[in-house]
Order: structure tokens, then sequence, then C-alpha cells
């Protein structure tokens, strides 16, 4: 059996990163679980990744174009990360260290100066300390960073791979 070709595999992680989106869709519309500012910043980050992807797809670049393509999904996955990992440090403190909770995205961006209402996107609130959800004891913000681990382990293949 031959591994995907290296077209293939970015087609992969835009499926891969729609996926995750439908999933965060589906949570949202049917499950009622509305994103915290934190998980709205996440999903801004997957969307990144899974874009790269779908343009290495279309593009299909050489060698060069693929480790460039490898290393910014790669960053784009770091940094989703970094706030999945926040995120996860705010479920875990004791409730009586948990941040206040802010006002929602729309009220944000309609009352504050864009620059506001992204450092709340940014650093989060005590919204996003709150499980609403586990799946084998992890909670959605564990399963994205585990995600975003997975799309950086798919782009390090993307760049090191030999064809």
């Amino acid at each position: 059996m031959s591994l995907p070709s290296p077209r293939l595999t970015f087609l992969l992680i835009f499926l891969g990163c729609t996926g995750l989106i439908l999933t965060g869709f589906y949570m949202q519309y049917v499950m009622h679980l509305y994103p915290c500012p934190l998980c709205i910043t996440q999903r801004v980050f997957i969307v990144a990744v899974g874009l790269t992807g779908l343009l290495g797809f279309f593009f299909n670049p050489g060698s060069i174009g693929r480790k460039i393509y490898g290393v910014v999904g790669i960053l784009f996955a770091v940094l989703g990360g970094s706030f999945s990992t926040r995120q996860l440090w705010l479920q875990s403190l004791p409730a009586d260290q948990v941040p206040a909770c802010g006002p929602d995205i729309g009220y944000l961006l309609d009352n504050f100066p864009l620059i506001d209402a992204l450092s709340v996107l940014l650093r989060g609130d005590g919204n996003c300390a709150e499980v609403l959800w586990t799946f084998l004891g992890i909670s959605i913000p564990g399963w994205t960073l585990v995600a975003f681990i997975g799309l950086v382990i798919i782009n390090l293949w993307q760049i090191f791979r030999r064809h």
C-alpha cells in the first residue's frame, strides 16, 4: 500500500479541518453548546490550517513549496493549540480563581473597539472555564488540542517526506 501523495495529503488536512468545524457547528446548533471566546479563536486557527491545506491541494507545490505550506500549517496549528492549552488551564483553576465572565462576542464587537474585543477573544474569560461536554474524560479544548497536535504531525510529515 502506498502512502497518499503530498497533494492528497493537503486535501486530507483540509477535509479533516472541515470535519472539525462541522463538529463544532453540530455542537453549537444541535447540542446547544455555545462557543466561548477561546473556542471561537480555536475555530479560527482550525480554519486557517484547513485553508492552508486547501491552497496546498490546489497549487500542488513542489518540494520547497510543500515545505512552506507545511511550516505555515504548523504555525497555525501551534498557535491554535496554545489557545486550547490556555482554555484547559482556565478549566483546571479552582472556582475562586476563575476570571469573571464577560459579555458575549456580539456585544463586544458592537460596543468596544476591535482591539479590545480581540483582547478578550485571545485571553478568554470565565465562560471559557466552564466544562460543557466531555468524551472519555477529555473536554472540548482537550480534544481540539489533540486535533492540533495531529495537524502538526501531518504537516511535519509533509515537510520531511521524500516525494
